[in-house]
């Protein structure tokens, strides 16, 4: 399997697009935490005995707690207009005043309890029902509102009317001011019956101090500037190395230098990407989905490198031989599945897609990655009996200290995986969500880690290039006494040579008694 094309076709071509976006990474400020929702004829849905219609879940954070106090936190309402059937607007009459109720209503998630109540331990309702009226004292055909304990003022319920027989009615631009660091819901409500049918469109923006990020997302902004850093930092020591000793470079240190390249570059586009959406409230499709590509294409690459290594490619065998086509397969059939999945979860969108869409998904991708496991470990295992059986001690350490480290990274995966989904299970409702960007974050550190064991045990040397093909070659080359990727002596050198000067010494009796024996004949 030859990676000589990384080298003309990916590395070379990223060299001015590296360069262009580290140069913008230092000159340019990182911009000034929310989203922009935009509605588009939605229909409203009957829940229980309301037609609801869900606006948006994000979390903010007061100006308050800002470490920027630059601006202050809300959620404004724009060009909101309702639409309700012909039919509805039908049963009245161009001179009754108000002929249909639709209400607003904002709460954060401590507070969904003060929205809706029951009557005598029954089935919860969000609209007042005459029982609850006489109970609760709300008004019958509107929101059941209970004002918080922390707050009389809250949950928020603005309140818009149809006039007349009128098919249309355009809610008034408004702020609200959020002054509780928290996880906002917003519910556009109906609770009349003839309102059956009802439409809206327009947006909302939801804004932090520091700008439009969403409260959840808003410490992915600082992680990738560190993440990038990071790659730089590694970027550099490799190139060094890869520099000085160019002549000696092998196909397997190509594809690593691809694999670093990717990573910078996909950890500066994040930040990019972020930092737009941050300024902007929105996220551009274009940018988005070339972020996620080079994103698919790094862990696809990833992935491949470690199937290669574990199967000795580059150390052992030069060549992947017949699992060339299978490999490179799996590598196409591996980045079609991530490309989707990531393009789905972040393209165009804020919220979490719904949980059907994601789960059939995500079980391509994780079918992919177990598979992928299985044959890595497999490989790796046939690799190390073979360097046993060779007794090829330094190249035998190297591979146990990369199973080592792919040992720590499956069970730090699976123990992350039950992590996360314990996280999830017991915040239903995203009260956890100013932590929650760690769930993300920790999959790119583990994938950083990695790949830094893997430049470690393959690092370019005077000696790679002869090292890993001495037996395929037939040189006469002691691998025992050299290290593939420093090339000083390891191991009890004396011990070696004293082992070959006792099988001289045999061989040398074993000839004279030979020639004795040839003596006495003649």
């Amino acid at each position: 399997m030859d990676f000589s094309f990384l080298q003309t076709r990916i590395i070379k071509p990223l060299v001015p697009f590296l360069s262009f976006s580290l140069l913008l990474f230092t000159i340019i400020p990182p911009p000034a935490h929310a989203s922009i929702h935009i509605y588009i004829a939605d229909t409203f849905r009957e829940v229980g005995n309301a037609f609801l219609l869900p606006g948006g879940s994000e979390g903010l954070l007061s100006a308050a707690s800002s470490s920027l106090h630059d601006g202050h936190s809300f959620i404004r309402f724009e060009n909101i207009t309702f639409w309700r059937t012909q039919a509805s607007a039908d049963e009245h009459s161009d001179m009754e005043h108000s002929t249909g109720l639709v209400q607003v209503v904002i709460f954060e998630a401590a507070d969904r309890n003060n929205i809706g109540g029951s009557a005598y331990g029954g089935q919860r309702s969000i609209c007042c029902t005459p029982d609850l009226a006489k109970l609760e004292g709300c008004k019958q055909g509107e929101v059941i509102r209970i004002p918080s304990a922390t707050d009389i003022d809250w949950p928020i319920v603005l309140n818009v009317q149809f006039g007349g027989n009128s098919l249309i009615t355009n809610m008034v631009n408004a702020d609200v001011p959020i002054t509780k660091t928290g996880m906002y819901n917003l519910f556009f409500m109906a609770c009349d019956p003839k309102l059956k049918g009802l439409v809206m469109s327009g947006k909302t923006m939801w804004k932090n101090p520091d700008g439009y990020l969403p409260g959840r997302m808003a410490p992915l902004r600082k992680f990738y500037v560190y993440m990038a850093l990071a790659y730089l930092v590694l970027s550099v020591i490799w190139l060094i190395q890869y520099i000085r000793f160019w002549k000696d470079i092998l196909q397997l240190q190509h594809c690593i230098t691809a694999v670093i390249a990717l990573g910078l570059f996909e950890m500066i586009l994040w930040y990019f990407e972020y930092a737009n959406f941050n300024n902007t409230g929105m996220r551009p499709v274009v940018i988005t989905t070339w972020v996620v590509t080079v994103g698919a294409i790094r862990k696809t690459i990833s992935r491949i490198l470690i199937l290669s290594i574990s199967m000795g490619y580059g150390v052992v065998r030069p060549t992947l031989g017949g699992l060339t086509s299978k490999v490179i397969l799996l590598g196409v059939t591996y980045f079609l599945a991530s490309e989707l999945l990531d393009i789905t979860e972040y393209v165009g969108t804020v919220n979490d897609i719904s949980g059907r869409a994601r789960l059939f998904l995500v079980l391509p991708d994780a079918f992919l990655d177990a598979f992928l496991i299985l044959w890595i470990f497999t490989a790796l295992s046939k690799t190390l009996e073979q360097l046993q059986a060779k007794r090829s001690s330094v190249k035998l350490d190297i591979y146990r200290k990369f199973s080592n480290a792919l040992a720590v990274t499956v069970i730090a995966s699976v123990a992350w995986i039950a992590y996360e989904v314990y996280f999830k299970a017991t915040d239903p409702f995203n009260e956890r969500w100013q932590s929650a960007w760690v769930i993300t974050t920790f999959w790119d550190v583990l994938a950083f880690a990695l790949l830094c064991v893997i430049c470690y045990l393959w690092a370019p040397s005077q000696n790679s290039q002869r090292y890993a093909y001495s037996e395929e070659t037939g040189e006469e080359f002691d691998e025992e006494t050299q290290s593939l990727t420093r090339g000083k002596p390891e191991g009890d050198v004396s011990l070696v040579k004293l082992e070959k000067k006792e099988k001289d010494t045999d061989n040398t009796d074993v000839s004279d008694e030979d020639d004795t024996e040839e003596d006495k004949r003649e």
